[in-house]
């Protein structure tokens, strides 16, 4: 029912209550009275009382008043409504003015709600300004809150709200909403523990017990048989373990099978949010987790999985939330570099403002200009905010051209993502714009390998954000401009140049290592052959090099691999079951020998792949004695 039909409903109920006491008569009053009264002297001095507290003439005389005032109201309003009854099918007009003698609590009800709604809005927009820039709230954590938005709640709950009665008992989260199709919970042996508070900040970290330990040497030997279903088999003993759903996620999401992969990563994020330590929050952005433990790394790599999921579900703006969690918990170092993350899920959700203090508050300790997601994204965001329909006319004139001067130093900085991104959006450019050096094939070629690198992060991801008519007639009308700068020789133009020249020597690792987990083919092409020849596993992808290792996997010994040859170990790499010493059966040895031309073609064939895809890179760059050694990641 709805707050309107409420107000009626009191409304009548007061009316119905006044008619009450009006139908009363003097008579059935004072015969009331008269009987009250007599009941009441059972007491012989409650005479003496009353005698004191009988009302004066006076008294009679103003409630007679009030009462023919009151007869008077009721006629009114009984009018009234007669008049709305007869005149329902009359013009529009004359039933709000009858309606309006009867509407008079609802209207008044309706002006303060409507007065409180204004102040709260004017309380939540102040609120908002002074929160801080990475402020987490509980229920922005939640998909369904993000898709009840869109599509009701009816049709996100679906059957549930019936089988809410049968639903099993589950321990409330806030990241997650356990399933009863999951196994039963109980503590894995993941704990977390208050490490020091500092400065105003908390810092935690997730501890393994004896028993857990023991399930990760276990799941690291499952890992090495490179056998998923290994994983599964420790998976059935332990459904809570994070590193092996972690790990088995990958595989589903490897086999397209997402609602699988999904749900394992769920259940990892339950596991740790059971975890937590009684002071740690979400939301407070004071509480810190180190990165260089491994305890740690899993519930990184599993809120960033998550955010990948709830992207592709279409849920941008809890994606942002899960984005700006991870961020807080280690916002100095940004292991994982969801900065590169940022401006996209910003943009696909339409928080331009946030996106926009983000840059503005960062700038002067980050210099975030140097990404050039950044670069290209706030003047997007601009761009936007001036086509808001809820602006003044100066006030759009003024962003739009902001908007512009920021898209053309983007473009003048980073000039080799304007071919790509016109590629990836199927847009032909103009034969002036593809034949300008500036522009040209030359911009690519001649940018240093880490700025190639956040280029085509950047055009890989959010190419989808430009394909739009308008933006592509903006985007155009900036590329003459900027070809009209470079053709004048702008100071700005050879400014930019010596600034690529030098810096983007080399990029961080927690940028290669976001580049790696986005799975963007354009990015992961260009990433250098000391990162993708590293080993590497789905469950800690480019580990920190400092990392503090809190307890060891036992050596295992291993007697017969130690007198074996070099050629041996190469043949033993190729095909676990090769023993080359031989053996007495004939068939044994002619079935090993068919298995080792198998895997030797493979071999050869997979070389013939290399040697034909073989791509050329650039030289190195020369260190630069005036390089400009300022972090710019």
């Amino acid at each position: 029912m709805s707050s309107r039909a409420l107000r009626r409903l009191k409304g009548e109920q007061r009316a119905q209550a006044a008619l009450q006491e009006l139908e009363l008569s003097d008579e059935e009053r004072m015969k009331s009275d008269a009987h009250k009264l007599k009941n009441n002297t059972s007491n012989i001095f409650e005479l003496i009382g009353d005698a004191d507290g009988c009302p004066s003439d006076e008294e009679i005389a103003e409630r007679g008043r009030e009462g023919a005032q009151l007869k008077k109201d009721y006629v009114k309003n009984e009018k009234s409504n007669k008049k709305k009854k007869k005149k329902k099918k009359a013009s529009a007009e004359n039933g709000k003015e009858v309606a309006a003698a009867g509407d008079d609590i609802d209207a008044l009800l309706e002006t303060l709600e409507k007065s409180k709604g204004l102040s709260h809005q004017n309380a939540d927009s102040n609120v908002a300004e002074h929160r801080p820039l990475l402020y987490v709230e509980h229920r922005n954590l939640n998909p369904e809150t993000e898709l009840k938005r869109f599509f009701g709640a009816r049709a996100v709950l679906g059957d549930q709200r019936v089988k809410q009665r049968q639903r099993q008992f589950h321990r409330c989260t806030w990241m997650t909403v356990p399933k009863d199709t999951w196994p039963r919970f109980s503590r894995p042996g993941i704990s977390m523990s208050l490490v020091e508070s500092k400065d105003g900040l908390q810092h935690f970290t997730f501890e393994h017990n004896r028993d857990y330990q023991q399930v990760q040497f276990k799941f690291f030997d499952a890992v090495e048989s490179m056998d998923p279903n290994n994983i599964v088999v420790l998976l059935q003993l332990n459904p809570y373990h994070i590193d092996s759903l972690l790990q088995l996620s990958d595989v589903c999401h490897l086999q397209d099978d997402q609602e699988t992969a999904r749900d394992l990563i769920e259940k990892a994020l339950y596991c740790f949010e059971c975890a937590f330590h009684p002071v740690f929050s979400l939301t407070s952005g004071i509480c810190r987790l180190d990165y260089r433990r491994p305890e740690n790394r899993a519930f990184y790599l599993a809120l960033f999985k998550h955010v990948m999921f709830l992207e592709k579900r279409g849920c941008p703006r809890t994606a942002l939330e899960y984005c700006k969690l991870i961020l807080s918990l280690d916002p100095d170092n940004d292991p994982l570099c969801m900065l590169l993350h940022f401006d996209f899920l910003c943009l696909r959700c339409r928080e331009y403002t946030t996106f926009i203090r983000l840059n503005e508050e960062w700038e002067v300790h980050r210099n975030l200009s140097q990404l050039p997601n950044f670069a290209f994204s706030v003047a997007l965001s601009h761009y936007h905010l001036s086509q808001q329909d809820d602006i003044s006319p100066e006030e759009s004139q003024q962003l739009r051209q902001k908007a512009d001067v920021l898209l053309q130093n983007a473009l003048i900085m980073f000039p080799g993502a304007l071919m790509p991104l016109l590629d990836l959006c199927t847009v032909q450019p103009d034969a002036a714009v593809s034949s300008h050096a500036f522009f040209g094939p030359k911009s690519q070629i001649g940018q240093p390998p880490a700025l190639s690198e956040l280029v085509f992060l950047y055009v890989g991801r959010c190419h989808s954000l430009w394909k739009d008519a308008g933006l592509m007639l903006w985007l155009e009308e900036n590329v003459e401009k900027v070809l009209k700068r470079v053709d004048t020789h702008d100071p700005y133009v050879e400014e930019c140049q010596n600034k690529r020249k030098l810096r983007y020597q080399s990029a961080p690792r927690n940028i290669h290592r976001h580049v790696m987990m986005s799975e963007i083919k354009e990015a992961t092409a260009t990433l250098p052959l000391e990162v993708t020849t590293q080993p590497g596993m789905g469950f800690d992808p480019l580990p920190p090099l400092d990392s503090i290792v809190s307890y060891t996997r036992p050596e295992r010994q291993n007697a017969g691999a130690s007198n074996e040859s070099t050629l041996s170990l190469f043949f033993r790499s190729l095909l676990p079951n090769f023993n080359m010493q031989g053996t007495e059966d004939g068939q044994e040895v002619a079935r090993a020998g068919r298995e080792l031309n198998q895997e030797v073609n493979r071999l050869m064939v997979a070389m013939r792949d290399m040697l034909a895809n073989i791509q050329f890179r650039e030289p190195q760059w020369e260190d630069n004695p005036d390089r400009d050694d300022e972090e710019w990641d």
